[in-house]
C-alpha cells in the first residue's frame, strides 16, 4: 500500500503528527489525532485494528457467505431511496435511506444493497448507477442475504485488506486508517522498541508484528497464524514496557537512603512478652522481613496481604514500637474513622506507657491545634488517624515509618504525601485483599510481598450459605435462635435510601421492616452519610451490645470488630464484588463462637451472577476468592489513575489470559538484569524522567 509520502527520507516514528500533512495548511484530521494525546507517529502504531481481512476476489453471488466480507457487482434491477425518517446530518442536511436489488454479472441470482442515512451526494451517486461493483459483509434478512452499507468500488483494483479501526474520543476509525495510510513504506522497516532484538524474541521482531497487525505486507503472505504470532509479540511488548516500568520503580527506591533501625534480640524478645498471645509462624516470619528490611539502609517497601483477621495490625504493632523505641515517629493512616478508632484502642491497650494519639477528620479544631504541636516537637509516639494525616498542616518531628491499611482504598497521592513527611521514611502497607500471583507479577512487582495465610487459634470458622426466596422463613428463624443465644448481627445492604432506578433493598425501609419483625430486639441504623459522633455512638452502643441487630451498609467493611457478633447477613449481594462480600463475611467468626453469613437473595439471578455468588458460598481462602473477583472485574490500569479494575491502557496484553507470556516476560527481565545491565540502566534512566512512573513509588 503506498501513500503519498513513501519516498520521504526526513520523517521518523518520533515526528510530530503533523508531519504527515500532504500540503503545509493545517489538517483536520491530524489536528483531532493530536488532540486525543497522538502526538508523534509512533503513537500511531498502538491503535490497532479491531479487524483485518484480506480482500476477497469478485465472485458468484450464490458463493456469499453469511457473516463473510464479500465482493461482487451486478446491474441494478431495482432501487428505492427515501427520506430517513427525519434524521439529519451535519449542517441539519436531510438523509436518506436505499435499497438496491441487483442481478448478479457471474449468475442468474440476485442480492440486495441496503443504506443507511445517506448524505444526499451519497443518494445521487446510488440513483446514477446502472451497474454495482461493492464489497460488504453478508448478513441474512428474511431468509435471504442481503448486505448493509456495502462500499461502492468505483475501479476493480481495491486495497488488499479490510482493515476497521476503532472509534476513539469520538473519531471514527476512518479518522485512523487515513493517517496509518500516510506513514512512508520506509519508515515500517524502523519501527522504534524499548529493548534491541535479543534472545527472548524467537519468533518476529517488532517492526514485523506491526507491519502484520496494520496490513503492510502483501496480501498473498498474511494468514491467520501469523496474524496470531504478530499479536503475540505486541503482547509480549506490552507486559514488556510495564516490567521496565516496575523495575524503574523498584530502582530508584533502592536509590534513597532511610534511617537504620537496628534491634537485638533482647529487644525482640522483650516486645513480643508484652503479646497477650503468641505470634503464629507466618506472622513471627513477616515481622523478620520487615526487621531485615529495617537495616537495608533504604526506604521499606513492604506489602503485607492476608484475610481478615489472620494479625496483621499485630506484626504492623510491632514494627511500630521497634520504630519508637528508636526514637522516630509512626504514622498509621486508614481508610475510615471506624478502623481508625479501633487500631486506636488496640494500640493503646498493648502499650499504655508511651504517646499515641488519634488524628480524625471530626477531631475539634482546639483538640486538633494542641495534637500538631505535639507532633512537631516529637511528643506523640505513634499517631494514627485518616486522610487528615496528609494535610499540610502535619508535620512530623522525626517520621520514620508509614502504615497504610488497606492501601486500595488510597491514591498514590495521597499515599506519597504522607510518606513524604520523612526523609526515607519506611513503608509497610496492610491488605486484607489477597494479591493473586500474577497481579502480583504484573502491578506490585516493585513491591517486597509478605504473606499470612495461618490464622489465630481459637477461631470457630464461619460458614455461608445462599439464601432464597424459598428458604428465607427458616433463615429469620435460625437468626432469631441466634440473638435468643444473646448473640448480635448485622444486615447490610447496598443502599441507604430507596431508589428509582435500581432495584434495591435499602437501609432505611429495611430498619423499619426490621424493627417489626424482630420487636424483641433492639435494631439501629448505621450508614456513611451519619456524622461522626453519630456512627461512633451506635458502634460503641452495638459493642456494649444494647443494640442486637445493626443494619448497615458496606461502612461495616472494615473497622468494625465485634467478636460477640456471629451473623452476618448481606441482601442484595449481586450489588457487591467478591472481595467486599469477603471482607464483610469477616467481621463475624472473630472469636470463640461460630459465625454464619448470609447472602440474601429477593429475585433470581442470572446463572453468573449466581456463580459469584457460590464462590464465596464455598470458600473462605481469599486467595482463591481474588483470584476469581480478578476474573470477574478485569485488569484495571495499573500505571494510570484508575485503579478500580474496570478500564484498562492495554491494546492486546491481559495477565489473566495472557498469564504464560507474562511469566516468560518477567523472567526475561530477570535474565537481562544480570546479562546486560549496561543495557537496561540507560533504559531505567529514561522511563525515570516519566514522573508518572515513578509517582506510584
Amino acid at each position: 500500500m503506498k501513500s503519498s509520502l513513501s519516498d520521504s527520507t526526513e520523517l521518523t516514528w518520533d515526528s510530530p503528527i503533523e508531519s504527515l500533512a500532504k500540503s503545509k495548511k493545517p489538517s483536520p484530521t491530524l489536528e483531532k489525532l493530536a488532540e486525543t494525546g497522538i502526538n508523534k507517529i509512533s503513537d500511531l502504531l498502538w491503535i490497532l485494528p479491531l479487524r483485518i481481512h484480506k480482500s476477497p476476489a469478485p465472485a458468484a453471488f450464490r458463493e456469499a457467505q453469511y457473516d463473510q466480507f464479500f465482493r461482487g457487482s451486478g446491474k441494478v434491477i431495482h432501487a428505492e431511496i427515501r427520506p430517513a425518517f427525519g434524521r439529519r446530518g451535519k449542517g441539519n442536511i436531510l438523509l436518506y435511506n436505499g435499497y438496491v436489488v441487483l442481478k448478479d454479472d457471474l449468475s442468474n441470482e440476485s442480492m440486495g444493497l441496503r443504506w443507511f442515512n445517506l448524505y444526499p451526494n451519497q443518494k445521487k451517486q446510488i440513483e446514477s448507477l446502472e451497474r454495482i461493483h461493492f464489497l460488504g459483509q453478508v448478513q441474512e434478512f428474511k431468509a435471504q442475504k442481503q448486505i448493509i452499507n456495502p462500499q461502492i468500488l468505483t475501479t476493480e483494483e481495491i486495497a488488499p485488506y479490510i482493515i476497521e479501526y476503532p472509534t476513539l474520543n469520538k473519531l471514527p476509525g476512518n479518522t485512523f486508517k487515513k493517517a496509518i495510510e500516510l506513514i512512508p513504506s520506509n519508515l515500517w522497516s524502523k519501527v522504534p522498541q524499548v529493548l534491541p532484538e535479543l534472545g527472548y524474541d524467537k519468533k518476529l521482531s517488532l517492526g514485523e508484528a506491526f507491519r502484520i497487525i496494520h496490513g503492510r505486507i502483501p496480501a498473498e503472505d498474511f494468514n491467520a497464524k501469523l496474524k496470531d504470532q504478530a499479536e503475540e509479540r505486541l503482547i509480549y511488548e506490552e507486559f514488556l514496557i510495564d516490567q521496565l516500568k516496575i523495575q524503574t520503580r523498584r530502582k530508584f527506591i533502592k536509590k534513597k537512603s532511610a534511617p537504620i533501625f537496628k534491634t537485638d534480640d533482647t529487644l525482640i524478645k522483650n516486645l513480643k512478652s508484652t503479646l497477650p498471645f503468641t505470634l503464629t509462624d507466618d506472622q513471627d516470619k513477616v515481622f523478620g522481613d520487615v526487621l531485615k528490611d529495617f537495616t537495608s539502609g533504604h526506604p521499606m517497601m513492604r506489602m503485607v496481604q492476608g484475610d481478615v483477621g489472620c494479625g496483621k495490625t499485630v506484626v504492623a504493632y510491632l514494627a511500630s514500637r521497634v520504630v519508637t523505641q528508636l526514637g522516630y515517629q509512626v504514622a498509621l493512616m486508614c481508610p475510615t474513622e471506624a478502623l481508625a478508632q479501633q487500631h486506636f484502642e488496640s494500640f493503646k491497650e498493648m502499650a499504655p506507657e508511651i504517646s499515641i494519639e488519634l488524628l480524625l477528620g471530626s477531631t475539634k479544631a482546639k483538640e486538633k491545634k494542641a495534637l500538631l504541636a505535639k507532633l512537631k516537637s516529637g511528643d506523640i509516639n505513634i499517631v494514627i488517624g485518616t486522610h487528615a494525616l496528609f494535610q499540610d498542616s502535619v508535620i512530623f518531628h522525626k517520621l520514620g515509618l508509614a502504615i497504610i491499611d488497606e492501601q486500595h482504598k488510597f491514591g498514590v497521592e495521597q499515599r506519597l504525601k504522607l510518606v513524604a513527611k520523612g526523609e526515607g521514611t519506611h513503608s509497610l502497607i496492610m491488605t486484607a485483599t489477597p494479591i493473586p500471583r500474577t497481579l502480583s507479577l504484573a502491578q506490585y512487582g516493585d513491591l517486597d510481598i509478605s504473606s499470612i495465610k495461618t490464622m489465630p487459634s481459637g477461631r470457630r470458622g464461619i460458614k455461608t450459605r445462599i439464601t432464597e426466596r424459598v428458604n428465607y422463613d427458616k433463615y429469620v428463624e435460625f437468626v432469631k435462635s441466634r440473638l435468643m443465644q444473646r448473640e448480635q448481627a448485622y444486615f447490610v445492604f447496598p443502599a441507604i435510601e430507596e431508589s428509582e432506578t435500581m432495584d434495591l433493598q435499602n437501609v432505611k425501609e429495611s430498619l423499619k421492616k426490621y424493627q417489626e419483625s424482630f420487636r424483641a430486639f433492639k435494631v439501629e441504623m448505621l450508614h456513611g452519610k451519619m456524622k461522626p459522633e453519630e456512627k461512633q455512638k451506635v458502634v460503641q452502643d452495638f459493642r456494649d451490645q444494647k443494640i442486637h441487630i445493626l443494619v448497615s451498609t458496606s461502612v461495616i467493611e472494615v473497622g468494625i470488630n465485634i467478636p460477640n457478633s456471629t451473623i452476618m447477613s448481606i441482601y442484595n449481594p449481586e450489588r457487591f464484588g467478591l472481595s467486599s462480600l469477603h471482607q464483610l463475611r469477616g467481621r463475624v467468626g472473630r472469636g470463640d463462637k461460630p459465625g454464619f453469613c448470609f447472602l440474601v437473595l429477593d429475585k433470581d439471578l442470572a446463572p453468573e451472577a449466581h456463580h459469584r455468588l457460590e464462590v464465596i458460598e464455598k470458600n473462605l481462602d481469599g486467595f482463591v476468592i481474588a483470584e476469581e473477583d480478578l476474573k470477574f472485574r478485569g485488569e484495571g490500569d495499573l500505571f494510570g489513575v484508575d485503579q478500580s479494575g474496570s478500564v484498562t491502557t492495554k491494546k492486546l496484553a491481559n495477565f489473566l489470559t495472557h498469564t504464560a507470556i507474562l511469566e516468560q516476560v518477567v523472567a526475561d527481565v530477570e535474565k537481562l538484569k544480570v546479562s546486560h545491565p549496561a543495557l537496561l540502566n540507560p533504559i531505567f534512566e529514561k522511563l525515570a524522567k516519566d514522573q508518572k512512573i515513578l509517582d506510584t513509588i
